[in-house]
């Protein structure tokens, strides 16, 4: 059966593609979730005139995301984590960590254009993909490092909790 995807299909294909599928993936999940429509001679020359619409909309959409695409992949994101023994991390970084250190540099990605295949668990450089658009998929550099200083921060707490108490005392 021929139909017109409504909608992108991960696995199929993308809005507006005229493709063949089986009767029944056709009936019972496409038409109903209003992702295709049935392929008539009607829908083929709106979807065409829908097309050169939508062409030029996504030209400049392209330019555009090409540019943000560009600076983003300028951007080397570190991370100072704890670890302990055999330099093994506490917890991970994940594609919100990421998110959260990029927006804090002024770049606002959503975290879910964040491909991680897995959280990031060791030491290391690492090659972290973000797909703004099918066509442009930057790759940011995500450095894991160990965090320096950890035994400096427990002693600062312990004297500004002195020097509080000693003014809570002198009141």
């Amino acid at each position: 059966m021929k139909v017109i995807l409504q909608e992108n299909v991960e696995g199929l294909g993308y809005l507006g593609d005229v493709l063949t599928v089986a009767k029944g993936y056709a009936r019972n999940y496409l038409l109903p979730r209003k992702k295709a429509v049935v392929a008539e001679e009607r829908q083929v020359k709106l979807l065409q005139h829908i097309k050169r619409q939508t062409d030029q909309k996504a030209k400049k959409e392209l330019e555009a995301l090409g540019d943000v695409g560009k600076n983003l992949s300028k951007i080397s994101l570190t991370f100072e984590v704890q670890t302990g023994k055999d330099d093994k991390l506490f917890g991970s970084v994940t594609s919100k960590d990421v998110a959260e250190k990029l927006a804090a540099q002024g770049v606002e990605v959503d975290r879910k254009k964040i491909h991680l295949p897995q959280p990031l668990r060791e030491l290391g450089t690492f090659s972290v993909a973000v797909k703004l658009h099918r066509d442009v998929v930057p790759k940011i550099s995500v450095t894991l490092v160990k965090k320096g200083g950890e035994e400096a921060a427990p002693e600062e707490a312990t004297s500004q909790e002195e020097s509080a108490t000693d003014e809570t005392a002198s009141e």
